[in-house]
Order: C-alpha cells, then structure tokens, then sequence
C-alpha cells in the first residue's frame, strides 16, 4: 500500500467511514454523487486539494486508500490511481471548498423524500422537529440542469450565502462544514425533516411551528455545538455501528 502522510491518512480512513455510513443509510445513486473534503494544510503545505470517491465504484466499494487526490479544478494529482474523477461530480464542491472558508467538507445526496422536497414549491416546511432546528440554516438554488458548467458557480454561491445547507430545487440536499462529522449531522438533520415532511403530508395540513419557537430550538439544538461535539459523538457511534455490519474493509 502507498504510503501517506498521516494526516491525509487519518482524513482518507474518516471519507471512507462517511461513505459506508451513507450506503447504510441509504444516500447512496449507484456510482454518483459525493462527498468531498480539503486535506489539511500539513498534508498539502497550503495547496488547495481534495479527496473525493473514484468514479465508477459503489459508496460500498470505496476505501481509504482508492479515494483520490484532486486540486480545486478536479484535475488528479495521484496519477498512480486508476480510478477516474467525475466531470460533472466537482463542479458544485469545487465552488463551496474555493469560496466559503470553513467548507473543509461538502456532502451531497439525492434521495427520496430530499428530492421531493426540492421538487415542492414550498420547499422545507416548518412544521416538525428536524426542520425546526435548522431556523435560517437551509437556502436554495433554483435548477440549471446538470451541474458541468462553472459558469453556474457564481449564482450557486449567492444562493448559498453563508448557510451551511442548501436545497438544490428540482435536485437534492446538500451540506457543507468546517469538519465531517458536523456537516453529517447537519445533514442529517435535513434528510430527517425531509422523511417527516413527506410523511407527514399525506394526513393533511401540518401544524406550523413559529417562527419565534423554531429560532430557539436551532439555538438549544446541542448536537451542532461544539461543546457537546458537533457531530463527532454521532460520527463516531455510525462508525462503530457500519463497522459491525460491514466490517473494517473501509480502512484498506
């Protein structure tokens, strides 16, 4: 096995749980879709690089060392790899790592009932426990077709503005971070109130929830603050939890 500095190894080894953990859960578009992470300035000396999943293989097929190497244009810097980069799979990440200083990670899912509630004119619903926790957290994006384009990069980032979610309209979810574990739970939290929302809708009209009410409970809301790990408890139990269903194969 190639060798690697440890802290890229140690990022390597958590990008891997993070994919397994969302083929357990579900997140998973066959061979598409991403999660992204800058590697830390020990690893790269201050250069801007990423690690991202090989395209063409399963979030179950993705370990720590077939992850690869990219620069900010999604060019691959470990030519070593055989696995190929997805064109169109950066151009989002790529905007948010360049431009928002704290998106260390970015995460991006289309599932279900995220993209029904992308498809929803009325997008996410303050009506439930999950979505109550995200008061001014959540912006949106209107749909330009596939993301390829970067000429899209400048409108997506004034839709993002500085929140740390993002419903991409007629797409999906996406989450950006400071660290993995909390833009999992952040993202997390979105998926969930999505799934209510869905759920919910088919017994007729939802209490709202007010808007006074839905700022305190983002504000009580424990799981996104550092003191009481900002995700990593969370991240951590997922791991324990993929690993005696699937096994440690991620770590390879």
């Amino acid at each position: 096995m190639k060798d690697f500095h440890p802290d890229e190894w140690k990022a390597r080894v958590e990008l891997a749980a993070a994919y397994r953990i969302f083929d357990m859960l579900g997140w998973t578009e066959m061979i598409y879709n991403h999660i992204t992470v800058r590697l830390p300035d020990s690893v790269t000396k201050g250069e801007k690089q990423f690690l991202i999943n090989p395209f063409g293989l399963h979030y179950s097929e993705v370990t720590a060392s077939n992850l690869l190497k990219i620069d900010v244009h999604g060019n691959k810097l470990d030519v070593d790899n055989p696995w190929p980069v997805n064109p169109a799979g950066f151009t989002i990440h790529a905007a948010i790592h360049e431009s928002v200083p704290e998106a260390h990670c970015v995460m991006h899912t289309h599932t279900t009932n995220g993209l029904a509630v992308a498809c929803s004119e009325v997008g996410l619903a303050q009506n439930n426990f999950y979505s109550a926790q995200l008061h001014d957290m959540v912006a949106y994006h209107d749909f330009e077709g596939i993301t390829i384009h970067a000429d899209e990069a400048p409108r997506l980032l004034a839709s993002l503005g500085a929140k740390p979610l993002m419903i991409l309209r007629n797409h999906g979810l996406l989450a950006a971070g400071p660290t993995l574990p909390l833009t999992f739970v952040r993202l997390w939290t979105l998926q969930r109130a999505c799934d209510i929302q869905v759920t919910q809708a088919a017994l007729g009209p939802a209490i709202r929830i007010p808007e006074a009410v839905a700022k305190k409970t983002t504000h009580d809301s424990f799981q996104f603050d550092a003191q009481f790990g900002a995700g990593q408890d969370v991240f951590d139990a997922m791991t324990r939890l993929m690993e005696a269903r699937t096994g440690a194969g991620y770590k390879a």
